[in-house]
């Protein structure tokens, strides 16, 4: 297959794709139930960041609080959880040679919402704003850690660890349902929009959190790329370049499930980023790690941002949950996938 922009400068794609990321958060703003014109979304904002005033009034426009209190942290949201899913779904890809591999499919979604739900419906908020975070990233890690232990030492076989996956999110989800039936029907109705996925509960002083473990994750797998094309190439092969095959995939199995935790517990399970977005960025540039894992994050964040759009407007004023569209654009680009695949495998360059 010819990738038509494998050649291009990294740099380059990811001026483009930032430019394109910056203009969709602007138009997605703008967009809803109440349409803002874009001049004023931009001046709002440039309000609130500089204390300036702008030709508009603050103090007799509603525009004002819906965009800075309710859209813009949204979109924000968005943008963060999309590109933690992207990025999350492309190593777990690279850790088990199968391109079939995200959060969700592997198990760690599924254990990551059975923490939030057990801390929302049964235990409570017992250590503050934290408490719903953690007991999400503790989920994760429990479901990943149970995938570890139940594939033993052969934890690089790619077969076995989806099949584990699979089964692993199925107990978990059947655990969610438990939970959710035994609890209160009024808060079990809360949490069942929850897990199906939305940005609508987003908060400036919840963002520090999704912000803060992205910004300490991605740096960590992006010095991990090359262990990742070694990965790719074969375990045998990344032990002959001097790679401990078993604490990078521990160390990235950690670092995964701390990012996926931090994300599910402010947006909910929202499935096929992870699982559809690398796959497009390798289409487009190869399947090299070093310029896939920064591509994949600012595209999950463009195409998130822009799957919450008519999620907020189809059935306006109600929210449809963003998990419903995700869900029916990933089917859709896997029946193309399958009926247009290429002949032969990308290996990493």
């Amino acid at each position: 297959m010819v990738f038509p922009m494998r050649n291009y400068p990294l740099a380059a794609l990811l001026g483009g794709l930032s430019l394109l990321l910056i203009i969709s958060m602007s138009f997605a703003v703008a967009c809803g139930p109440v349409s803002i014109p874009l001049l004023q979304v931009w001046w709002i904002r440039a309000d609130h960041l500089t204390g300036c005033f702008f030709p508009y009034d603050k103090a007799l426009s509603a525009a004002d609080s819906i965009v800075w209190q309710i859209r813009l942290p949204r979109v924000l949201l968005g943008a963060l959880v999309g590109a933690g899913l992207a990025v999350t779904g492309a190593v777990l890809q690279g850790i088990t040679r199968n391109k079939l591999a995200d959060p969700h499919l592997l198990g760690v979604s599924s254990g990551a919402a059975m923490g939030a739900v057990l801390v929302l419906l049964h235990l409570g908020m017992i250590l503050g704003g934290v408490t719903l975070p953690l007991g999400a990233f503790l989920g994760a890690l429990g479901a990943t850690a149970v995938i570890a232990l139940l594939s033993g030492h052969d934890t690089g076989h790619p077969d076995r660890l989806i099949l584990l996956g699979v089964a692993v999110s199925f107990v978990f989800g059947a655990l969610n349902s438990l939970l959710i039936f035994v609890a209160d029907h009024r808060a079990a109705h809360v949490v069942l929009f929850w897990l199906l996925g939305g940005l609508g509960a987003a908060k400036w002083s919840d963002l520090w959190l999704p912000g803060a473990a992205l910004a300490t994750a991605l740096p960590i797998l992006f010095f991990h790329a090359p262990h990742l094309n070694a990965l790719m190439a074969g375990e045998e092969t990344a032990v002959t370049l001097g790679i401990d095959v078993a604490p990078v995939r521990r160390r990235l199995f950690v670092v995964t499930a701390l990012l996926t935790g931090a994300l599910v517990a402010f947006s909910g399970v929202i499935g096929f980023v992870g699982l559809m977005v690398p796959h497009f960025v390798r289409r487009i540039v190869g399947a090299d790690h070093h310029r896939v894992l920064p591509l994949s994050s600012v595209c999950g964040a463009v195409f998130l941002i822009w799957a919450d759009v008519p999620a907020r407007t189809m059935l306006s004023p109600d929210d449809l949950p963003i998990g419903i569209v995700t869900s029916l654009t990933g089917g859709a680009f896997f029946i193309w996938i399958t009926l247009h695949r290429p002949g032969r495998r990308d290996q990493p360059r």
